[in-house]
């Protein structure tokens, strides 16, 4: 009997395992391509319980299951060569919204559950930029973050605890337990007892060994966020599941913090001709809190430009003549005195206006000795260029480059911004070794960059090159103290260098935690601790669509 007629005999949900099904689901948003066997779609835990039973039950089939929901993951993350658990289709509810939290399923769009937590004047600040594509789940699985990080912490900060079910194929909810609650747990004689137990074990017997790994950058989405479990006082298994990727269990539910926005806004737009003083200026401007700050390079700019009539239909059917007008100064300044090196914009909010605009004028001020061309926005409309600009120019890019893919594979790294005038040019002098072409932009604040290229995947020759220069600006990263990933985390592209970031004692004790909740590997297999660069680089995909 077929593995589907097999499944099909207690799966109430749909099992389907056509072409058509299983070639969309052979990618995500990286540059990978692994084929399923089958892809599933849980009407309920009952099912994924039954299903992770089966899967348990039959280590001969040597089957896995890889949790996915919108599929925008760039590292891997969500492609696997066994079974898909699909997750937007039923496990899509929100199911409170309260004063100041939300409880919601992982199939939930991020952009449908900020319609409803504005109606509550309520806000999940860590979203991404794909806001209007990914789903909560996967902003849980992969400890996701964005523009308001810098202000508001990443995803790990806003979960109060999780539902999940292990490899048991039982259901369990973690959250935040003091000491006295975490030893009833550990005296519990049963499954999750013997968990508690292990895990404790795990974080406060290396206690000194893992607080010490955490890398030092504001932002983190490698590894196993062991240093966030236990501090002492507080232990927190939830913790162990955001940024897991799907590799520890199958989370079911969430629960959220929530946050009430701001309502004004003002933008402080700097343009660079040169990385001289860039530390001191950001350190100057971060002294104001911004609750954004971003930046897009030259490389950017000039795409921008390039485009400028396709970059104007972005903001809809409006006077295209005073839209270009807008874009005058900009086009002026890059004719007069060539492009700026890079392009700073930090927002800044407040209940009213005048707040919003006192803070940026107070950072304005505070780097006027740097005798920078800069500028206050107006109004949201006139910030918003500024934003299309960082988002839009590389989809652009992308378009009018035919017989070239966006291929993700140095994309998020991050160093503490008081390095960024050593490193950038180093960073840069490692790209032009190659000819590729590309953007980088990203969170200036906290020292985030996304280098995404384009590059033709049917050309042998880019195989080497991603293996090649990954390692040089990896190696360039770890030089820094910095991390290989910020946000996106680990998937089939950085799982490789783990070992390399967090050296062997504390990769040993990441692959500890791996054995502890998932001991035969039937969860999200090649993506953390048995992450190799044979298995990756074997399926980079062949084709560049």
């Amino acid at each position: 009997m077929s593995l589907k007629a097999d499944l099909q005999e207690f799966f109430k949900g749909e099992l389907l395992d056509d072409d058509q099904t299983l070639t969309a689901f052979s990618k995500d948003a990286s540059l990978f391509y692994i084929r399923p066997t089958l892809v599933a779609y849980p009407h309920g835990v009952e099912d994924i319980k039954a299903l992770i039973k089966y899967i348990s039950a039959h280590p001969e089939k040597k089957l896995s299951i890889t949790p996915r929901s919108a599929g925008t993951d760039m590292g891997g993350g969500a492609i696997n060569d066994s079974i898909i658990l699909e997750m937007t289709q039923y496990f899509n509810k929100i199911k409170e919204i309260g004063a100041d939290f939300a409880t919601i399923e992982p199939g939930v769009f991020y952009r449908d559950f900020e319609k409803e937590s504005l109606k509550h004047d309520l806000l999940l600040p860590c979203y991404t930029a794909s806001r209007e594509l990914n789903t909560i789940g996967g902003m849980v699985a992969n400890n996701s973050a964005g523009e308001k990080t810098l202000f508001y912490g990443q995803t790990k900060d806003y979960v109060r605890s999780l539902k999940a079910i292990l490899s048991d194929g039982n259901e369990y909810t973690f959250e935040a337990l003091n000491k006295s609650e975490l030893d009833q747990k550990m005296s519990q004689k049963n499954a999750e007892g013997k968990l508690y137990r292990e895990v404790f074990g795990l974080v406060d017997t290396h206690f000194d060994a893992i607080q010490a790994a955490r890398p030092k950058t504001h932002k983190n989405a490698t590894g196993y966020l062991l240093w966030e479990i236990w501090d002492k006082e507080t232990f927190d298994l939830s913790k162990a599941f955001v940024g897991s990727q799907g590799t520890l269990g199958v989370v079911t539910e969430a629960t959220l913090k929530l946050v009430k926005p701001q309502t004004h806004s003002r933008m402080l737009v700097i343009f660079m001709k040169n990385l001289d003083n860039l530390s001191n200026i950001v350190n100057a401007i971060l002294r104001y809190k911004p609750e954004s700050f971003e930046s897009y390079d030259d490389y950017t700019m000039k795409f921008a430009m390039k485009f400028l009539p396709e970059i104007i239909k972005v903001f809809g059917p409006k006077n295209l003549f005073s839209l270009g007008f807008q874009f005058l100064p900009e086009m002026w300044m890059t004719m007069t005195g060539g492009l700026p090196k890079l392009v700073l914009l930090a927002e800044f909010t407040g209940e009213s206006d005048a707040e919003a605009l006192g803070k940026a004028a107070a950072a304005r001020q505070a780097v006027a000795g740097f005798k920078l061309n800069d500028r206050i926005t107006q109004n949201p409309e006139d910030a918003r260029k500024y934003w299309v600009v960082r988002r839009e120019s590389f989809n652009l890019l992308r378009k009018h480059s035919p017989h070239r893919r966006t291929a993700p594979f140095i994309d998020d790294i991050i160093v503490r911004p008081d390095v960024l005038p050593e490193f950038l040019p180093k960073l840069r002098a490692l790209m032009s070794e190659y000819e590729l072409i590309y953007t980088m932009a990203g969170h200036i604040g906290d020292g985030n960059f996304h280098i995404i290229p384009l590059m033709d995947l049917t050309d042998p020759k880019s195989r080497g090159i991603i293996q090649e220069l990954g390692k040089k600006v990896y190696d360039l990263v770890f030089e820094y103290g910095g991390s290989m990933s910020a946000e996106h985390n680990d998937g089939l592209v950085r799982g490789p260098y783990l070992e390399t970031m967090y050296g062997k004692e504390v990769y040993g004790l990441f692959k500890q935690l791996k054995n502890i909740f998932d001991p035969t590997n039937i969860f999200n297999p090649h993506k953390k601790t048995d992450a190799t660069f044979e298995y990756s680089l074997d399926h980079i995909a062949k084709d560049s669509s």
